[in-house]
């Protein structure tokens, strides 16, 4: 439908959200998507340009009379202010900017209004060459709207209202009885073609509904609904990428659990799968919106953080560390305490890739580990040496 690599801004004013999006419920990415579609492609766009600026130019030929010659500055001065904001909306499109789609949305319906307009000089003219040139042309767009703004269908159906509207009240002024099924046919038509649009705008919905929940099942953990390794190495391609092109730091954060094993083996994988939700919730609730967690394996989990400082990242480490590490209610009346080891890779001191940062922080998380229990290890020594000692000092 659009060039992925450019992302329209959705519309800001209340009518335009309105008319331009009929599917709130939609995930934003498909709302977004559908918002693209209504820029279409220059091509598509040029072909409309010529064909109504041509046909009025001709009439303008034929009767050179103010109500053509000002169809005809208007064709041009809403075309040519168009694509000017067209242009416009693609390079900020491209750059993930705000676009002008209210503006746009809105120069398509002055648009489809001048067309209409075209058609009731045409019909009151007296003259029927013109007539049947701006009659047909303005019914030719009007199929041309119904399928390139269907992803729209509110709007294809208030533009396409705009173009063939104003023939009725036009036929009423020309009194000729035989135009009076123009009455019968513009409300039929445009029925029809408003029909087509949401009709096409449903299956199409259904469509990218079916394929996102396919991307959102192949990128996230069944269990916890976080990212899961594919989803992860998006995540950190795309920051990577925004990074080398807008600058910023990034961290990722290996994190391992300590002692999950046993709570899993004491309680069983109920309770074990009750605890990989609770870590997951706490790790969402330690993050902020930019930044992504994932489940990567049973126990193991990363967190890829973006605009943080060597020293944030290090406040981060601890800050799920000690949310990590606090007690869990796994439900009847079974509590469970857990440690969690973390390894640090940090953009570009540690590499410039995915899986080198992978490699690194999994290193880090080794070590970190490794370090925990040697601890552990020197903290049993110890309280084995005061055992020792303990009894013969009370001798």
């Amino acid at each position: 439908m659009r060039d992925d690599s450019r992302v329209y801004s959705m519309p800001r004013w209340a009518a335009m959200r309105w008319l331009a999006n009929p599917t709130p419920d939609a995930p934003v990415d498909i709302q977004l998507k559908l918002i693209g579609g209504l820029f279409g492609t220059l091509p598509v766009f040029a072909a409309g340009v010529i064909n109504t600026i041509a046909v009025a130019a001709v009439i303008v030929s034929r009767q050179p009379s103010p109500p053509f010659v000002i169809w005809l500055i208007l064709e041009v001065v809403i075309c040519g202010w168009r694509l000017a904001v067209l242009l416009i909306a693609r390079r900020a499109a491209s750059e993930r900017r705000e676009t002008p789609t209210d503006l746009y949305l809105s120069l398509g319906l002055l648009w489809s209004a001048s067309i209409g307009y075209g058609g009731f000089v045409s019909l009151t003219s007296g003259d029927w060459v013109v007539a049947t040139v701006a009659c047909s042309s303005a019914t030719a767009m009007v199929g041309g709207i119904c399928f390139r703004t269907f992803s729209a269908p509110r709007l294809a159906t208030a533009m396409m209202l705009l173009s063939l509207g104003p023939f009725a009240p036009a036929v009423i002024i020309v009194g000729e009885p035989p135009l009076y099924v123009v009455l019968l046919q513009v409300p039929l038509y445009l029925a029809a073609m408003s029909a087509a649009a949401f009709t096409i705008n449903k299956m199409l919905v259904a469509t990218m509904r079916g394929e996102w929940e396919n991307g959102q099942r192949a990128k996230h953990d069944a269990l916890t609904g976080l990212s899961n390794r594919v989803g992860l190495a998006a995540a950190v391609d795309a920051s990577l990428k925004s990074a080398s092109s807008h600058g910023g730091d990034l961290a990722v954060l290996f994190l391992d659990l300590d002692n999950f094993k046993a709570v899993n083996d004491t309680y069983g994988h109920a309770a074990g799968d009750r605890l990989l939700k609770l870590v997951a919730e706490r790790l969402r609730q330690s993050l902020r919106a930019t930044d992504v967690a994932a489940r990567i394996g049973g126990d193991e989990f990363v967190v890829l953080a973006k605009g943080l400082s060597k020293e944030q990242t290090t406040e981060l480490s601890q800050r799920l560390t000690n949310s990590i590490s606090a007690s869990y209610d796994l439900d009847d009346g079974v509590r469970a305490t857990i440690g969690v080891s973390v390894g640090v890779a940090l953009v570009p001191e540690h590499g410039a890739d995915a899986e080198a940062l992978l490699a690194v922080a999994d290193e880090a998380l080794y070590e970190a580990k490794a370090q925990r229990q040697v601890k552990l290890l020197h903290s049993r020594v110890r309280e084995d040496q005061f055992r020792r000692v303990a009894p013969a000092a009370g001798e």
